[in-house]
Parts: C-alpha cells; structure tokens; sequence
C-alpha cells in the first residue's frame, strides 16, 4: 500500500528546506567576520585621510 501524504505539510516541508538552502548561500556570499569588516573601514578610512591630504586649498593666498 502506498504512503498517505499531506499536500499541504509537504508543500510546507519543500519551502523550508528551499529557504534554508537560500540562507545558506547567503551566509556564505555576505557572512565576514567582524575584524574583517573592521579591516575594510580601516583601509577605506587610510585612503580617505591620503585623499584628503592631497587635496589643495584654493582659498589660500600664495
């Protein structure tokens, strides 16, 4: 004899596992550690201050 299945506990079933799935990539894709993200302001933030550092004043008088 066949296995009885609900449709709708099934159909519940698949998106959890979809979802998981998706959660999954997305941890990969967007997961840093917290010093990595503070290693990249870090490094935004040095090349921030050299910009700025070469950046001319025009309102001074030569």
């Amino acid at each position: 004899m066949a296995e009885i299945v609900n449709l709708r506990q099934a159909r519940k079933q698949k998106a959890r596992a979809e979802k998981e799935a998706r959660a999954e990539q997305n941890r990969i894709t967007f997961g840093r550690t917290k010093a990595e993200k503070e290693q990249t302001k870090a490094e935004r933030d040095l090349a921030q201050r050299r910009l700025d550092f070469h950046k001319r004043d025009d309102n001074e008088k030569p």
